[in-house]
C-alpha cells in the first residue's frame, strides 16, 4: 500500500464514516485519525474511538497551542484533527486517512499539498436528504442547516483530486482503497 495521507471529505450524511469503517474492516493497516469535537456523543459512540469528546474550553486551548492540523466549526460544534498522532504515523510510514469536512480539507491542502484529496459524493441529492433525515439524531433545524451546507459542499467537489460516489458502501470503500494504493 502506498504510504501517505489521504483526505476524505464530502457533505454531512454522505456516509463518510460508514465507508471509512468498511475500509478499516478490509485494510486494518490504514490508520484513521480520530478527530476532537465539542459535540456530545451520539448513542453508541465511545470517547477516543469515533471522536475525542472535549469541552469548548479544552478545544480552544488545543487550538491556541497549535495541536490541530486543521479545525473548523460545523453545525454549531468545533472539530479538529490532532497533529501529533498524524505526524507520528506518517513518519512511521503508515498509510493515513483523514475523514474531515470541506473547510478542514482546504486547511490540510494548504498545510500538506502532497496529500491525496478524495470527495465522497451521494448518488443523488435526494438520497442525501433521505440519509440525513433517516438518522433520527438531529432536530429538523440542524438537518436544514446540514442540507444548506451540503449544497455548498457539493459544489466544491472540483477542488478534489478524485470523486467517489457512495452508491454502495463496499464498492465506494474499494474505490477509495484503490486510490490510496495507486492502482
Amino acid at each position: 500500500m502506498t504510504v501517505g495521507l489521504t483526505v476524505l471529505s464530502g457533505p454531512s450524511g454522505v456516509g463518510k464514516g460508514t465507508v471509512v469503517a468498511a475500509v478499516r474492516e478490509r485494510h486494518p493497516e490504514v490508520w484513521v485519525s480520530v478527530s476532537a469535537t465539542t459535540r456530545a456523543p451520539r448513542p453508541g459512540e465511545t470517547d477516543g474511538v469515533e471522536y475525542h469528546f472535549v469541552d469548548a474550553e479544552e478545544f480552544a486551548r488545543m487550538v491556541k497551542s497549535g495541536e490541530f492540523v486543521e479545525h473548523a466549526m460545523f453545525a454549531g460544534h468545533a472539530y479538529g484533527t490532532p497533529r501529533g498522532p498524524l505526524q507520528e504515523r506518517l513518519a512511521d510510514g503508515v498509510p493515513c486517512l483523514l475523514e474531515i469536512e470541506l473547510l478542514g480539507a482546504r486547511q490540510v491542502r494548504s498545510a500538506m499539498p502532497a496529500a491525496r484529496f478524495v470527495f465522497l459524493a451521494p448518488p443523488t441529492f435526494e438520497e442525501l436528504v433521505r440519509r440525513l433525515t433517516g438518522r433520527g439524531t438531529e432536530s429538523p433545524e440542524v438537518i436544514a442547516r446540514r442540507l444548506d451546507r451540503a449544497r455548498i459542499e457539493l459544489a466544491a467537489e472540483t477542488e478534489f483530486d478524485h470523486v467517489v460516489v457512495n452508491d454502495d458502501v463496499r464498492a465506494a470503500a474499494a474505490r477509495l482503497v484503490a486510490l490510496m494504493i495507486g492502482s
